[in-house]
Order: C-alpha cells, then sequence, then structure tokens
C-alpha cells in the first residue's frame, strides 16, 4: 500500500512538472519568430510551409490568428489584417506571405534563394517590381 500511494505522489509531480499555457505560448511565438525556409524554395513549396506555420500559429484551430494567438514580436504579421478585424485569415495569411515571396524573388523564376532572401532582408524594397519588370514565370 505504501508503495502504490509513493507511486501515485510520484506520477503527480511529474505530470505538475510539463509545461503551463503560458510556456506554451512562448515557446510556439519562439518557434513562429525563428521560422527559417530552406535554402532554395520554390513558391510551391513555401506556399505549404505558409500554410504549416498558419496552423502552427492558429492554435485554438478556429482558422483565425488572432492577438491571443499573435506572436507579440512579429509586428510583421499584423500588416496581413487587410480589413484591420485583429484577426488575420488563412487567406490573409497567405495572400500575403505569397505576396513577400515574389517580392523576394528577384529574378522571377518561381523560386528563393539564400542570397535572394539575404538581399530582400537587408533591403525590403529590393523586390518591389516597376512597370518594366520582368513577367513572373507560371
Amino acid at each position: 500500500m505504501v508503495v502504490v500511494t509513493v507511486l501515485c505522489g510520484a506520477l503527480a509531480m511529474l505530470g505538475a512538472c510539463g509545461p503551463n499555457a503560458e510556456e506554451k505560448k512562448v515557446a510556439a511565438d519562439q518557434r513562429a519568430a525563428g521560422f527559417t525556409p530552406p535554402s532554395v524554395t520554390s513558391r510551391v513549396d513555401f506556399g505549404g510551409m505558409m500554410d504549416r506555420r498558419f496552423r502552427t500559429l492558429d492554435r485554438n484551430g478556429d482558422d483565425v490568428i488572432d492577438a491571443e494567438e499573435m506572436p507579440s514580436q512579429d509586428s510583421r504579421l499584423k500588416e496581413l489584417d487587410r480589413n484591420r478585424d485583429g484577426q488575420v485569415t488563412a487567406s490573409e495569411f497567405s495572400e500575403g506571405m505569397l505576396a513577400r515571396f515574389d517580392r523576394m524573388d528577384l529574378n522571377r523564376d518561381g523560386t528563393v534563394t539564400s542570397e535572394e532572401r539575404e538581399t530582400f532582408r537587408r533591403n525590403p524594397l529590393a523586390g518591389q517590381t516597376t512597370s518594366n519588370s520582368a513577367p513572373r514565370l507560371p
């Protein structure tokens, strides 16, 4: 009987050692902020990665990222909220992130290399198109 009591107490203490809700939110925010795509990424692959990223950020599964789910250090996500309702829908997220991909794709070949990504990081205006820009490849 004493052994059973000791084992139950040990199991209860182990259960209390897990992360609480706030710690889980901080960990999810850190994963989202530290997201780094592979060195060469196609537009299709990037779209899939962004869909997975959206699903990770949408912790309650309601197909929107609200203020509670928004990583505090990532103000770029707030910019994706086109209708300014305080939530980022899956379509707002996807459209915004694919537009970002298109701006990073400096040579318009449908892929983004590490070099293009680094150039864009240093100078976000580098990917802005003009009327004389090369057309996007399918």
